[in-house]
């Protein structure tokens, strides 16, 4: 039997947390193991419980949520699903370049939260294309990003490589770029971890916005 999807729940708003633990609870191959009301609570307990899963809020008290974020995954405690209100401002794309494996609405249907766990989970940190990819150009568009990604970072890459680069920069889930470049998806899983690491980036959504940063 495959192991629950362990997920920490950070909100700080209480009747949005526990209506988040609702859903979450209603997965049966999805455990809440922790709620936290704040920032630094949930670094806590992100240490102390190693959930797979932190679905973040970016606005928190004490410590915000890109200043957890960044805690979390430079210490290798979980990958981060943050939570926004789609403002698209340089605060969630703080979140973004702190390394979060992916954004969600906090008006998202029930049943594409859990989606995104699941695809989170797996490995894919390209949630919702169609939000990924409004995100990404939003965010490749604003003067606030800091310096232009250097081209000569892609010169490692093999040309298959760059292919499913460009192809997450679309926001192509690893299903939507198997098919696109006529492989196996346990070949593009390959690929992408390769060219993370190559890069060295954190998430595929980091990927994505270096792709639409790049032109390529």
């Amino acid at each position: 039997m495959t192991p629950a999807i362990r997920v920490l729940v950070a909100e700080d708003q209480s009747a949005v947390r526990a209506g988040l633990v609702l859903i979450l609870r209603s997965a049966p191959d999805i455990e809440v193991t922790g709620e936290a009301a704040d920032g630094e609570q949930a670094v806590e307990l992100a240490r102390e419980l190693r959930p797979d899963i932190v679905l973040m809020d970016v606005q928190m008290p004490r410590l915000d949520g890109v200043s957890a974020t960044r805690q979390i995954v430079a210490e290798g405690l979980a990958d981060v699903l943050v939570l926004t209100t789609f403002d698209l401002d340089a605060y969630v794309f703080g979140a973004l370049r702190a390394g979060a494996a992916g954004f969600l609405l906090k008006n998202t249907e029930a049943r594409d939260l859990l989606e995104a766990v699941r695809t989170v989970a797996r490995g894919e940190g390209i949630v919702a294309p169609a939000v990924t990819r409004r995100l990404i150009t939003e965010f490749a568009a604003t003067p606030v990003r800091g310096p232009k990604a250097d081209p000569t970072v892609l010169e490692g890459l093999t040309p298959r490589e760059r292919e499913v680069l460009s192809c997450i920069g679309e926001g192509l889930s690893n299903a939507g770029i198997a098919e696109r470049l006529h492989m196996a998806e346990g070949t593009v899983k390959t690929h992408v971890s390769r060219l993370l690491a190559k890069l060295g980036l954190r998430s595929r959504v980091q990927a994505a916005v270096l792709a639409q940063e790049l032109g390529i």
